[in-house]
C-alpha cells in the first residue's frame, strides 16, 4: 500500500495496573478506571466512550498489543509513538513496551516520546500533590541515553534517513538541554548507530524552536489548549454562557468548544521555524475532570479527515522520508481522543485515515 505521508500515532501504555497506581489511585487502577467515570454533563453529551472491537483490553496481554498493531497497519498508520516514563532511572508503565522490545512482537514500527513531567494528582499538567517528581542529573542523562540506545537498535524502530526518531515532551524543562541531547547522541553512536533524530514537542512552549536547545527540530503539538478562551477558568462566566448557548446549552460554567474553530485557532499560531505537524482526533477529558473538563464538540471523522488531508498536502514539500505527521492519539480514551474504534464511530476514524493517506492529496475534499 503506497502512502503519501508517514502517520505516527501517540500511544498511551496506561491500560494495565502497576503498584504505584494501586497506591496512588486505588487497587487495580488503569486508564479504564477513569474512562468508566465519564458521565454526561449535558443532554446529548457523548460520555462515556466505550471501546468497540478491541474491548477493555489489558496491555499485559500480547494478544491485545497484536490486535492493536494489526488494526493500525490495516488502516495506514506507519507506527506507534509510545509515551515513555523515566524518573531518574526509574521507569513506570514500562511493561507493555518492555515486552514488545524483548519478544519482537508485534512486528510493527515504533518510536518513543519521553513524557518528562512530574506526576501529580491533577490531570492537566499542574504540579499539585506531587506523586513522583521529574528530576535531572548528568549521570542520569547518560544512564537514560544508554537505555534508549538499546531501543534505538531494534530493527522495528522508526527512522528518518536511518536516524532513530526520539521525542521529548517538555524540552524547556530540561535544565541543560544540550547536555541531555548530547548524551543521547553520544551513546547511540557508541553503539554503532546513526546520530538519532531528536525532536522537542512544543505542547507547553509553543514558540520555542527546539533547535536552539540542541534538538534537530520541533513537533507542533495538538491540541494547543492554550488558544481556547478561558480554558483554565473553572468558574462561571458570561462569556462561557454566550459560547455554550451557541451549542444550545444554557450553562455558564462548562468549557465547550467547536472542533473546527479550535483547530482554526491552533492553526493561526504562526511558527517562525520549520516543524512537524500533529492533528488531534478529539478532546473531552470529562472522565478526569468532571464539570471542569474541556469538551471539544463536533469532532467527527469527516472533520478530522479534512484536517489530515491538509497536513498531508503540506507535507509533500518535504522528502518522502521526512513527511512525518503525528496523530494524537491512538488510545487516549480518558481524553476522548482516540483512533481506536468505539461504539459510536466504529472504524470511522480509521477509515478516513486510510482514505487520506492512500489517495491523491487533493482527491475528494476542498481545502479551507
Amino acid at each position: 500500500m503506497a502512502r503519501t505521508a508517514r502517520l505516527i500515532a501517540f500511544y498511551l501504555p496506561q491500560y494495565h495496573p502497576i503498584p504505584e497506581n494501586d497506591e496512588w489511585w486505588g487497587k487495580g487502577f488503569t486508564e479504564w478506571t477513569n474512562v468508566a467515570k465519564g458521565n454526561p454533563l449535558f443532554q446529548g453529551h457523548y460520555q462515556p466512550h466505550v471501546p468497540g472491537d478491541l474491548g477493555f483490553y489489558d496491555l499485559r496481554l500480547p494478544e491485545a498489543r497484536g490486535a492493536q498493531a494489526e488494526l493500525a497497519r490495516a488502516y495506514g498508520i506507519e507506527g506507534f509513538c509510545y509515551w515513555h516514563y523515566w524518573f531518574l532511572g526509574r521507569r513506570l508503565l514500562e511493561r507493555p513496551f518492555n515486552e514488545v522490545l524483548v519478544s519482537g512482537e508485534p512486528n510493527f514500527p515504533f518510536c518513543l516520546a519521553w513524557a518528562n513531567e512530574t506526576w501529580s494528582r491533577r490531570w492537566l499538567g499542574e504540579e499539585q500533590a506531587i506523586l513522583i517528581a521529574q528530576t535531572y542529573t548528568a549521570k542520569d542523562d547518560i544512564e537514560h541515553a544508554r537505555w534508549l540506545a538499546r531501543a534505538f537498535a531494534d530493527e522495528r524502530y522508526i527512522r528518518v534517513h536511518d536516524r532513530a526518531l526520539f521525542l521529548i515532551y517538555r524540552p524547556t524543562n530540561l535544565p541543560e538541554p544540550r547536555r541531555t541531547t548530547d548524551a543521547i547522541r553520544t551513546e547511540a553512536v557508541k553503539k554503532g548507530l546513526s546520530n538519532p533524530l531528536l525532536l522537542g514537542i512544543n505542547a507547553h512552549s509553543t514558540f520555542q524552536d527546539s533547535r536552539e536547545l540542541g534538538f534537530d527540530g520541533t513537533v507542533n503539538f495538538e491540541p494547543a489548549l492554550g488558544v481556547l478562551p478561558e480554558y483554565k477558568h473553572d468558574g462561571h462566566s458570561f462569556a462561557k454562557l454566550l459560547r455554550n448557548t451557541r451549542f444550545g446549552i444554557l450553562n455558564s460554567k462548562l468549557k465547550l468548544y467547536c472542533y473546527v474553530d479550535a483547530r482554526k485557532r491552533m492553526g493561526e499560531l504562526q511558527l517562525t521555524f520549520p516543524s512537524y505537524p500533529t492533528i488531534f482526533v478529539g478532546w473531552d477529558n470529562t472522565p478526569r475532570r468532571g464539570e471542569n473538563a474541556i469538551v471539544v464538540l463536533n469532532s467527527t471523522p469527516e472533520q478530522f479527515e479534512k484536517g489530515l488531508r491538509v497536513l498531508i498536502k503540506e507535507s509533500l514539500t518535504r522528502s518522502a522520508e521526512e513527511r512525518l505527521i503525528f496523530i494524537n492519539a491512538w488510545n487516549e480514551w480518558a481524553e476522548g481522543n482516540h483512533l481506536e474504534p468505539d461504539l459510536r464511530n466504529g472504524h470511522g476514524y480509521l477509515e478516513v485515515v486510510h482514505r487520506a493517506v492512500t489517495s491523491e492529496p487533493d482527491e475528494g475534499l476542498q481545502y479551507h
